[in-house]
């Protein structure tokens, strides 16, 4: 009599719970599925892209939205922007033979880098700088240099030491490779006669390299100049643009001024690699223009101290 007793109590508090847990259920149901009550996030629900659903999942029928709100549209995502084709290249015919290509030739003596005397004074440094920007190595054409490039480039190079030498045998304030003061002096078009070992001779081999890149890539590419129609010979002729400015570096947002294709790039670029390599990453089909986007980022960024 006991058991029963005991047994008929914890049936009826079974009884119990199921009701209860029941009228939970119903209540967080949310109750009726017609009520005006925004669904609960899903991915049907966020904007983008949707996915289909997948074979093996249950469907279920989504609540309708209430007709006083509207869905969000969904919105598609920004299309990834088209790099810009690479220019076609010209054959170019300079004066005298072209820059030979740096190769290092450490210097002897002292463990590098060493300094080789007594560095000038920065303001002396500048001045000489300014001097140098200032000579125009071209007669015949408008190219000129700007002297915050100048001195942008000697700091990134050497940080307007005028007598370090380099492990790579780069001299002085502009970092002039002795081969191409070799060059500049002897087989370039400006047959100069300039000491790379004197801050003067230095930076003027520096400039006189610099004012050569300008003009090689401006006739190169053609900057300033439409593109040339194939059904139209002999193309028109064009005097390039040499003027080197920031603004032709800052016409695509989605890309760094120091890696976008623009005649002040290519020079900073082809000065510490050679106008061969950067020749080469221009035309080898990627969407990369320079071989060296760091040390353009680094001038670039100089420059705006000047």
């Amino acid at each position: 009599m006991r058991l029963t007793r005991t047994h008929a109590v914890v049936g009826t508090f079974t009884l119990v719970a199921v009701v209860l847990a029941a009228v939970v259920l119903v209540l967080d149901r949310g109750g009726d599925p017609d009520t005006t009550a925004e669904p609960r996030p899903s991915a049907v629900f966020e904007t983008g892209a949707l996915s289909e659903p997948s074979e093996s999942a249950e469907a279920s029928p989504s609540p309708s939205p209430s007709p006083s709100v509207k869905p969000s549209p969904s919105k598609s995502p920004k299309p990834k922007p088209k790099p810009k084709p690479k220019p076609s290249p010209t054959k170019v015919t300079l004066p005298g033979a072209p820059p030979p290509a740096p190769v290092a030739s450490p210097p002897a003596g002292p463990k590098c880098p060493f300094h080789a005397g007594t560095d000038a004074p920065m303001a002396e440094v500048e001045a000489a700088l300014e001097a140098a920007a200032a000579r125009k190595f071209w007669t015949v054409s408008q190219v000129t240099l700007p002297p915050k490039l100048i001195k942008a480039v000697a700091m990134q190079e050497s940080g307007w030491q005028s007598t370090i030498m380099a492990c790579d045998g780069g001299i002085g304030t502009m970092q002039v490779m002795p081969s191409t003061a070799k060059w500049l002096n002897d087989d370039s078009p400006f047959t100069l006669d300039e000491d790379v070992d004197t801050l003067r001779g230095n930076t003027m081999l520096g400039s006189a390299y610099l004012q050569w890149l300008i003009r090689y890539f401006g006739m190169k590419y053609g900057f300033g100049c439409e593109e040339p129609d194939p059904a139209v010979s002999p193309a028109p002729t064009c005097t390039p643009d040499y003027t080197l400015r920031d603004d032709d570096c800052r016409l695509d947002p989605n890309v760094a001024d120091s890696k976008e294709w623009c005649l002040l790039n290519a020079v900073v670029s082809a000065y510490n690699f050679g106008q061969g390599a950067v020749d080469k990453e221009i035309n080898d089909g990627d969407d990369v223009w320079y071989p060296n986007a760091l040390y353009v980022q680094n001038v670039r960024a100089l420059m705006e101290k000047y």
